[in-house]
């Protein structure tokens, strides 16, 4: 499983089609994260002002209809994540049924991601 972090109303938009992040348009693909503990550290790093509530769409991979890759993120990392991770990219939509849970980002008082949480 691979992760991306979305808006609950960027997720809602467009429900019976692909989602199609921005970043796919702007630079080719669509960013994600290997693991739970790097998630959280791109969404400390990232996303703290975007709006709430925060999802965390776990992704099967084997699913997938556009192509994915793993590359190493540039320049680097974000702090908190495993130095030298490489992170899975999606060159095209997510096909909604490739998306097999969906996770709430948890924050604590200072507004710093703790965890993820079932949506429902």
């Amino acid at each position: 499983m691979i992760y991306h972090v979305v808006p609950l109303a960027e997720w809602n938009t467009s429900p019976d089609q692909p989602y199609a992040p921005a970043s796919l348009a702007e630079e080719g693909f669509v960013h994600c994260s290997p693991d739970e503990v790097t998630t959280l550290a791109v969404v400390n790093a990232f996303y703290r002002s975007a709006p709430r509530p925060l999802l965390a769409l776990l992704l099967d991979e084997d699913r997938l209809t556009a192509r994915l890759e793993w590359e190493e993120a540039v320049p680097a990392p974000p702090p908190g994540a495993t130095e030298g991770a490489t992170f899975p990219h999606v060159f095209g939509p997510l096909n909604r049924d490739a998306v097999t849970r969906i996770l709430h980002v948890t924050w604590d008082g200072t507004g710093r991601a703790t965890g993820l949480a079932d949506a429902g």
